[in-house]
């Protein structure tokens, strides 16, 4: 499994963390908030218990190591490939929604919005990776 943020800079657009499955690459869990540990400890226990037990692979943000058990938690760099997965998706959400582009004026307002709008993606996204898979 793969964790990765997608962050904001406008201060008014709060970024997500995603968990990706990295076999099926279907986003298992999210959590809408900043770089805080409370954000990436919602993300953990957002997490199915079934990908719980699995290994993760993060980038070098200091909250994953205080949430995550250290046994099934690695920090690794992009030049690993070890996150590819994760930044691909990031890539994918900003190419299909534009609020998630940094600096742009399409940003949400509300975050109720943003996060709406991101749950609309992410059944679409895993939907679209199920009919794939088959």
């Amino acid at each position: 499994m793969n964790c990765g943020r997608l962050c904001s800079k406008k201060p008014t657009t709060p970024g997500c963390g995603i968990a990706l499955c990295r076999k099926a690459r279907q986003v298992v869990a999210y959590a809408v908030g900043n770089r805080s540990q409370k954000t990436c400890q919602q993300l953990w226990e957002a997490i199915p218990p079934e990908y719980r037990q699995g290994h993760c692979f993060t980038d070098f943000l200091n909250v994953y190591a205080c949430v995550i058990p250290e046994e099934q938690h690695t920090a690794v760099g992009k030049g690993t490939g070890e996150t590819a997965h994760v930044e691909r998706w990031n890539n994918t959400l900003r190419q299909r929604l534009a609020r998630f582009v940094r600096m742009t004026l399409s940003f949400s307002k509300s975050v109720i919005m943003h996060e709406a709008c991101l749950l609309l993606f992410l059944h679409r996204y895993n939907t679209e990776r199920v009919i794939l898979l088959k």
